[in-house]
């Protein structure tokens, strides 16, 4: 499975939320391919799941991924509620 962070420009915002991410799916056990991108970077490559702000959400359309748009991109909380369902899902589990 293939995760990706993604910001509108440069690789601030990705890369914090891949430390996140790396963070939570260690506590859960989830192994994937996490990786953060730009979203220029982002055009063409293909991923399973794609974690980015919530105001990337116009730019996100057309993607063949699942979105998980997070609000708050300090609440550790609110994306690993946003994102484990959907990671369950992919992964066949509840």
């Amino acid at each position: 499975m293939r995760v990706v962070t993604d910001c509108g420009m440069g690789f601030g915002t990705s890369l914090m939320m891949k430390m996140t991410i790396d963070d939570i799916f260690k506590a859960h056990g989830v192994k994937a391919d996490l990786q953060a991108w730009d979203l220029g970077s982002a055009k063409g490559q293909a991923a399973d799941i794609i974690v980015a702000p919530r105001d990337m959400e116009s730019h996100l359309r057309g993607f063949n991924a699942r979105i998980v748009l997070i609000n708050n991109l300090m609440d550790k909380k609110e994306i690993e509620s946003r994102l484990m369902p959907v990671v369950r899902e992919l992964l066949g589990g509840n």
